[in-house]
């Protein structure tokens, strides 16, 4: 067992495991996402990091989930066996929390009100821990906000169709060939048990709010929404939700 491993070293993200636990820094909503975590824990949910308190830094302390995770997770969805385990993962998760009702007090991270069930909000493949092409765990829980399940469904398929071009799924995204983006969109949809008919405008609309809500984050000097602005990494965002709009033929 590693004793201590840094995992993140960011001035605004310092992530470190020590044994088994991960300590990760608070956010204003982190005690919403701490209620949500424990209620994961009470019902038996497997794929969840347990949260275990505040240590004496004032950093989160949740356990270590053991596999492969972060830029590893891009090949296991280019390959379909992983694109439908990631699916059915993600439909777990929400049949998990269709009964929770969380008070959250805090918050959530860029977004108020109520929603059908508590989102993940992250559900990336670089986000899931993997053995294979076998997802056993779910990461980076900080962007949890109530909503509709087809809106976890449209941000997965924005990166796993891909909503990409050709040059990048096979620059950065490990595809031997450009994907079938309407086959794999279609393969995501039956795992998870959703109709695929209004997929394509669903994604365009969640790449729009996850935009507009980094933009928020940003304003308010939040990390790392307040760097990703000025390194210009928001106008790409902005030209990839165009590339989505000029495209939609490729996933229809």
């Amino acid at each position: 067992m590693v004793d201590h491993e840094m995992l993140q070293d960011k001035p605004h993200r310092n992530v470190v495991r020590i044994g088994d636990t991960v300590r990760r820094p608070l956010q204003p909503w982190s005690s919403s996402v701490h209620e949500l975590l424990l209620h994961l824990e009470r019902i038996g949910f497997p794929y969840s990091p347990r949260f275990k308190g505040i240590d004496d830094e004032g950093r989160e302390v949740v356990t270590f989930l053991d596999g492969d995770s972060g830029p590893d997770g891009w090949a296991r969805v280019v390959d379909e066996r992983g694109l439908v385990n990631m699916a059915r993962l993600l439909r777990e998760y929400h049949d998990a929390v269709r009964g929770f009702r969380p008070i959250a007090e805090a918050g959530w991270a860029g977004y108020d009100g109520d929603g059908e069930i508590v989102l993940h909000g992250d559900f990336g493949p670089w986000n899931l821990v993997w053995h294979g092409v076998q997802p056993v765990g779910i990461l980076d829980w900080d962007y949890a906000w109530p909503g509709r399940p087809v809106h976890d469904v449209a941000y997965a398929l924005e990166y796993v169709a891909p909503f990409r071009d050709d040059a990048m799924c096979l620059e950065w995204l490990a595809y031997p060939e450009p994907p079938d983006r309407r086959r794999r969109l279609e393969t995501f949809a039956t795992a998870y048990g959703i109709e695929v008919e209004g997929l394509v405008d669903e994604v365009i609309a969640q790449q729009e709010a996850v935009w507009q809500r980094a933009r928020r984050l940003a304003g308010q000097g939040m990390q790392p929404q307040a760097e990703w602005r000025e390194t210009g990494f928001l106008d790409r965002t902005a030209e990839r939700i165009a590339w989505s709009r000029e495209n939609r033929h490729l996933l229809e």
